[in-house]
């Protein structure tokens, strides 16, 4: 069993497709690291600070998980903390190519960490950040899609 897995990405914010690859994660590896990047290409909702609130409530529940930020490359991360995997989940087919090539690409970077897919359960799949966020800005119920840590986060960010 490899020691150490890190799960990247924006989380803005996290949604229970999210934690239920983080749950699987945290069942086959020793300990997983959540990294809340920051993302050059995207204008997130949420500050890191905020997003690293709602993802260390929202996986509490987790012994051995930890979350935080990182503003670099994921491989830098990942060889600096001794992380053995990447874990990027995958909802859908078109989701798989740009997942791809960012895992050909770390693995060039860094050869000795690999990175693995995981698929959310399928209730999920249809579920992602944008679609979080704009359900959101109509105040729409979203209880069922993100912990309630985000729930109550949002509500304040459009109150």
């Amino acid at each position: 069993m490899s020691k150490h897995a890190m799960y990247p990405g924006s989380f803005d914010p996290i949604t229970l497709g999210h934690v239920d690859v983080i749950e699987r994660a945290a069942q086959m590896f020793e300990t997983v690291t959540v990294v809340i990047a920051k993302n050059s290409k995207k204008t997130p909702l949420f500050d890191e600070h905020e997003r690293l609130a709602m993802a260390k409530a929202s996986l509490i529940h987790l012994p051995n998980v930890a979350v935080t930020v990182h503003a670099g490359l994921v491989v830098d991360f990942a060889n600096e903390h001794g992380v053995d995997v990447i874990v990027r989940g995958l909802r859908a087919v078109s989701d798989f190519e740009y997942e791809f090539q960012i895992a050909l690409m770390n693995r060039k970077l860094q050869p000795n960490v690999s990175t693995i897919f995981l698929m959310p359960h399928e209730r999920y799949t249809y579920l992602n950040s944008s679609i979080i966020r704009e359900l959101g800005r109509y105040r729409q119920d979203i209880t069922e899609f993100v912990p309630q840590a985000v729930v109550e986060a949002m509500q304040r960010k459009f109150a």
